[in-house]
């Protein structure tokens, strides 16, 4: 009996090939579509969070005038923590209430704190101790504060410009004791100017105290 022989023609390997090329190109793009999908996805995702949390958890404000130099200046740009904040000695923080623009200001003195400036040096005194402030300008004068040792209420703040010669703050009448309802937030970083940024209140803080 005699053997036979199949033999594979030529046009069916090419199909074959074909077929298997474009297999494989169909696999390459649905790869790429996966993870373009992926990709979109976790942009999505990124951008939800973060509108999430610049609505609950983070405020953009700008800052207006002189009073905080050499600390900060006019123009520029601050993201605030807003969410479960309670104001702490040396933050940067933004009073709501007493002028149309929010007040841009330092913690000097949190409730139950005593404080005194010293008429002939202008230095403040925090809890019998003199504080050392050296990222302030100017003498602070006493103002509508006076000279006298005083108390701050339970829930209330003593805040003040750097600029001690050029800022309204606790010092005058006007604004006296802030009240920590009135806190929107403690200014965080700088992000505008791109050239000056920089995280805030990392080392500036009101420690020396008793």
């Amino acid at each position: 009996m005699s053997s036979q022989k199949f033999n594979v023609l030529p046009s069916n390997i090419n199909s074959l090939n074909s077929f298997r090329k474009k297999l494989h190109q169909s696999k390459v793009v649905w790869r790429i579509i996966s993870g373009l999908y992926e990709w979109v996805g976790a942009a999505l995702y990124s951008l939800v969070c973060v509108v999430l949390a610049f609505i609950f958890v983070f405020r953009i404000v700008g800052v207006e005038g002189d009073s905080m130099n050499p600390t900060l200046h006019d123009g520029e740009r601050l993201i605030l923590l807003t969410f479960m904040y309670r104001p702490q000695r040396g933050d940067i923080v933004v009073i709501d209430r007493y002028t149309q623009e929010p007040l841009v200001k330092r913690v000097i003195a949190v409730g139950g704190d005593e404080i005194a400036i010293l008429p002939d040096t202008g230095e403040v005194v925090l809890n019998g101790v003199v504080q050392e402030e050296e990222y302030t300008k100017g003498k602070t004068l006493a103002h509508d504060f006076g000279t006298s040792t005083k108390k701050v209420p339970k829930g209330y703040l003593v805040v003040m410009g750097d600029n001690r010669e050029n800022s309204k703050d606790s010092r005058s009448a006007e604004v006296g004791f802030v009240n920590e309802k009135d806190i929107v937030g403690k200014a965080i970083f700088r992000f505008y100017p791109l050239n000056k940024m920089k995280w805030l209140n990392l080392s500036e803080r009101h420690d020396k105290v008793e």
